[in-house]
């Protein structure tokens, strides 16, 4: 085509020099704009989903720019809107069904705003909190939803109490100098609920098999069986934290049951740990609840067709994710940090028998 060419000649508007597909120069904005037939401000609108865009004109904008191979730039964008449109999900693992369910909760709730969520995961690992928190805030994120490995990592507090980015902790407490909203389970009635079950059925050697040390649900459900325990005569508390993990559940659950003077009742701090802890009884020929009683916290969508099936402390996880998200869109709106506690439910079962004398 001759460089007097109309701006029809070759069906998209440019000119020679700004061709798609001829590198001749870099396809840039004023191109999209040009080939959409709209303004440059109406392109950045766009694809930034601004709400004041129609969906012709979106259409037509997002068209023009997939037929030049043209992408925005989202940091370049946020830098000049003070807004990025994406919320960052730090994650401990999201191998777990327990957060893969919250995640999905906050990320409806996020977009159905506007939002993007951007999902990190963790695998557990207080340093990789720390270097996921920098990740995010470089890619300049509206807000950070935490799931925190640890409670207590350094890396992780200073970030964040130096950070302007708004924050909401799912079911974790950081020290005051962090300004964060949370979400909370409320494990503490739960656990109580399942522990006075326990005893009324006449346990009185309750096992708790537990995870990290240093993140609220493990305190909360330790404080709830050693509470109920306590206020019984003649009852024992056992207490195994460590890891969520399979291995932790199963290791514990094999020291406990060759004990001299085993518990007659376990409860599980966590679906993961059930697994271990199946693992175990099972290799050992123990038999729920004819040799040992059996509570989970968090069920996995297949215990219930376990043969009984398992008494549980149960929790909403969609709707923690819901919550967080909300939590995190009334910060970006100018609210101060506030606190949710959501409630947790006992749901007894035939896994839970009366003790037998042994």
């Amino acid at each position: 085509m001759s460089a007097g060419a109309g701006p029809d000649d070759n069906g998209t508007g440019l000119g020679a020099g700004a061709r798609a597909g001829t590198g001749a120069e870099r396809v840039g904005i004023r191109q999209v704009a040009e080939l959409a037939g709209v303004a440059i401000s109406s392109v950045s609108r766009a694809v930034s989903g601004h709400p004041g865009v129609s969906e012709t004109m979106r259409s037509r904008v997002l068209a023009a720019a997939d037929q030049l191979g043209w992408q925005p730039d989202l940091v370049a964008g946020a830098l000049r809107r003070g807004s990025s449109g994406t919320v960052g999900f730090v994650v401990g693992d999201i191998s777990n069904p327990l957060l893969s369910h919250i995640a999905l909760g906050a990320e409806v709730t996020a977009r159905a705003a506007g939002y993007s969520l951007v999902l990190t995961n963790s695998m557990n690992d207080a340093h990789l909190d720390a270097e996921h928190i920098r990740l995010l805030q470089r890619r300049r994120v509206d807000g950070l939803l935490l799931s925190l490995a640890d409670e207590q990592g350094r890396e992780a507090h200073e970030l964040l109490a130096s950070s302007t980015v708004p924050v909401v902790l799912i079911d974790r407490e950081l020290p005051s100098d962090v300004a964060a909203s949370a979400v909370l389970s409320d494990h503490r009635a739960g656990v109580l609920a399942a522990a006075e079950h326990l005893v009324e059925l006449g346990h009185r050697r309750i096992a708790l098999i537990a995870g990290y040390p240093h993140v609220r649900p493990t305190r909360e459900r330790v404080h709830a069986v050693e509470a109920a325990v306590e206020a019984r005569r003649n009852c024992r508390s056992y207490v195994r934290v460590g890891a969520f993990t399979e291995d932790h559940g199963y290791a514990a659950t094999r020291e406990l049951m060759l004990l001299p003077r085993p518990p007659t009742a376990i409860i599980s701090g966590g679906n993961q740990l059930l697994i271990g802890v199946l693992r175990f009884l099972g290799e050992a020929g123990l038999r729920v609840p004819a040799d040992v009683s059996l509570v989970t916290c968090d069920s996995l969508p297949w215990t219930d067709f376990l043969a009984p099936p398992l008494a549980s402390v149960q929790r909403d996880a969609y709707r923690m994710g819901e919550a967080a998200a909300e939590l995190l869109l009334n910060r970006l709106n100018g609210h101060p940090p506030e606190q949710v506690l959501l409630p947790t439910q006992f749901i007894p079962s035939p896994s839970c028998d009366e003790v037998k004398t042994r």
